[in-house]
């Protein structure tokens, strides 16, 4: 009976018989297939750097661990501050760019109010004609040279418009070194004797002059002439609402009440006014009225304007 063949060709024989995966028993006691060797290098290298993260979290989670413990252990606060939100970190650098500029401004309003880097080295003085310059300097009391900063526009504008002539005053500030003084003077409307000589009176009746008055001026008579007369002020409304080529008529205005107006012109004929209403119709009336010979125009109804 013949051996089996040990030579190679029976040890060939078995190495080409199937062989069966190596079994791995696992933690319940259950053999499972080992598959490892089956394992291609792309799933080994993806297995593997899981498993590198994977023990780098956990080294992580431990050194938290003892972190926290050590600091529970030495009495620190355990949560770690928040870190600040952008919003606030961009308020933050707005309100610091904000003081800045206000210290920046403040510095230059120091160095602008006390100091002649802009000062009044030039103070220009326009709208004069009976008032002079130097009587609009003496009035405004500014010394040259005073810091711009320094200087009262308001106050000096004041001091200037009580003189009796200007009707207003304005006071501008031109940088870096020019103060501007604007004046506008009175204009004289009518004219009234005093024992002391005559007064002049412009549109609101104020008493601005005592002089000669100028060709062509309208006496005005009324009892107490000023800005608070009901009749002096119902007087100038009149002579005021006149066309330019009546006005140029009148010699005198009478108002004993603000009911009873009458107007004098300078050749003699007289003018019935009445009162103030509707005065700008019977302006136009009497205009049209003059142009017919007569010598008293009754525009007191300017409905039914008479001529005789």
């Amino acid at each position: 009976m013949t051996e089996p063949n040990d030579g190679p060709t029976g040890l060939a024989a078995e190495n080409a018989a199937p062989t069966e995966p190596l079994a791995v028993e696992s933690e319940d006691g259950q053999e499972q297939p080992d598959h490892a060797e089956f394992e291609g290098p792309r799933r080994r290298a993806r297995r593997e750097r899981a498993e590198r993260r994977a023990a780098q979290a956990r080294a992580r989670a431990i050194e938290e661990a003892r972190r926290e413990a050590k600091r529970r252990a030495s009495g620190r606060i355990a949560n770690p501050p928040k870190p600040v939100a952008r919003g606030v970190v961009r308020g933050l650098k707005m309100l610091l760019a904000s003081v800045l500029l206000a210290l920046v401004g403040v510095g230059l309003g120091f160095v602008l109010y006390f100091t002649p880097a802009m000062s009044a080295r030039n103070i220009v003085v326009t709208g004069t004609g009976a008032v002079t310059r130097e009587e609009v300097l003496d009035a405004a009391r500014v010394r040259p040279g005073t810091p711009l900063l320094q200087i009262n526009t308001n106050q000096v504008a004041d001091r200037v418009a009580a003189i009796r002539r200007v009707a207003s005053a304005r006071v501008q500030r031109q940088y870096p070194s020019a103060l501007r003084i604007t004046i506008v003077e009175r204009v004289p409307l009518a004219v009234k004797d005093f024992p002391d000589g005559p007064h002049l009176f412009d549109r609101d009746g104020v008493d601005f002059a005592t002089g000669p008055p100028p060709p062509a001026l309208p006496y005005i008579d009324v009892a107490d002439p000023g800005p608070t007369d009901p009749p002096t002020q119902a007087a100038l409304q009149v002579l005021t609402a006149l066309r330019p080529e009546v006005a140029g008529l009148v010699g005198r205005i009478a108002a004993p009440s603000v009911a009873s107006i009458t107007l004098t012109l300078t050749d003699g004929r007289m003018v019935i006014w009445g009162t103030t209403d509707r005065t700008e119709e019977k302006a136009g009336k009497l205009a049209a009225l003059l142009t017919r010979p007569g010598t008293t125009y009754d525009v007191s109804s300017p409905d039914l304007p008479t001529v005789k």
